[in-house]
């Protein structure tokens, strides 16, 4: 019997007759105006960008808010709860671009950087409606009328205002940071921004021979952006890593122990190294377009080289890995940057200039 009189309820009725309820006697407001403002619980959302439509994504998010600040409100506490919207960044740039036909931020400066920031602000808003009735029929409680909106110029100079500040206290410094790139906008990216895009694609990688310098040996290295051997500086091996030197069709190579399986041919251990041994070691340029200003080409120890692929032996390029930028720091590597923002390699690395100078003294077979 209690089971037949559930399905005769109407759910969507109720949540109706509640979100009514709530409204007509200013609920929401007198939760907040009935508690003292001594004992308070500031929420400010972070803001969601209305050119975009609302998923069932934001619905999941923002109900985890939610029982956050109505928790906070039983608790006693005066929860004031600020919206806002995020008009400035990449997915605002993607929207506008795509309707008006643009493929590159060089574009953009033909099309007018006032025309195409007009563009923007009259983009940004697309959606509101969407997602203030979204807000209202989910039940969400959060302060719609006075919400902060990334583009006025009160929230701009209050962003500088709180730089500024901190820079005053010293807690602001200049450095290097790798981080994600698109080139097509020519803008870095965000780990959620890179997420939007992500999708499994195969990349070429290689193994590669860096020459010992004043021997005929070479350093078995692998990478998966061969892109960045340009760039190169160092070579790092595991520290605790086994290594051996093994001929192989008259080729004296280094790699790990443990990856010796990747060798094709017949092969005869000469000798077996730790890594730390082979710390210091200098090997030949393996392209010569950039010049360097500092020592490098030598192996390094890096903690987070492993033999569960490759050879056990990394290629460090600071500029294009986190890892790699570490031991720049540790080692005092130069940084080799031939790349612009627009993905594409700078007018040093030009097709005259092959930079394989050493082409014909890497190993046979």
């Amino acid at each position: 019997m209690f089971e037949q009189n559930l399905d005769k309820i109407k759910y969507p009725e109720i949540e109706e007759k509640i979100l009514k309820f709530w409204d007509e006697n200013k609920i929401f407001e007198r939760s907040i105006s009935t508690r003292e403002k001594s004992k308070s619980f500031i929420f400010y959302e972070g803001p969601p960008t209305a050119n975009g439509k609302p998923g069932i994504h934001h619905v999941m998010s923002r109900t985890l808010k939610d029982l956050v600040c109505r928790y906070k409100t039983l608790k006693g506490f005066r929860v004031e709860r600020k919206a806002g919207w995020d008009t400035h960044g990449l997915p605002v740039e993607i929207e506008v671009e795509k309707k008006l036909g643009i493929k590159h931020k060089s574009e953009v400066i033909d099309y007018g950087i006032e025309k195409y920031n007009h563009a923007c602000r009259e983009s940004v808003f697309t959606y509101l409606d969407l997602w203030e009735k979204m807000t209202t029929r989910m039940g969400y409680w959060i302060d719609l009328d006075s919400a902060y909106i990334t583009l006025d110029n009160n929230y701009i100079e209050s962003v500088w205002w709180a730089l500024k500040t901190l820079f005053d206290k010293g807690l602001i410094y200049k450095d290097y940071k790798i981080v994600p790139q698109d080139p097509k906008s020519e803008t870095v990216l965000s780990s959620h921004e890179l997420a939007l895009g992500y999708r499994e694609t195969k990349d070429p990688s290689v193994y590669v021979f860096f020459k010992l310098i004043g021997k005929d040996e070479y350093f078995l290295v692998w990478t998966t952006t061969p892109w960045t051997l340009i760039s190169n500086v160092a070579l790092a091996v595991g520290g605790n890593i086994d290594y051996v030197k093994i001929d192989s069709n008259g080729n004296k190579i280094i790699l790990a122990k443990d990856r010796l399986s990747i060798i094709n041919n017949e092969y005869t251990i000469l000798e077996e190294y730790k890594g730390s041994d082979l710390v210091g070691i200098e090997y030949e340029q393996l392209f010569n377009y950039l010049k360097v200003d500092k020592k490098a080409f030598f192996v390094t120890i890096g903690d987070f080289v492993s033999t569960e692929d490759g050879s056990g032996i990394v290629h460090i390029a600071p500029a294009f890995g986190a890892d790699d930028y570490e031991l720049l720091k540790k080692y005092n590597l130069p940084m080799l940057q031939p790349v612009t923002r627009a993905g594409l390699f700078t007018d040093d690395i030009t097709r005259e200039n092959h930079g394989l100078s050493e082409l014909r003294r890497l190993p046979k077979g």
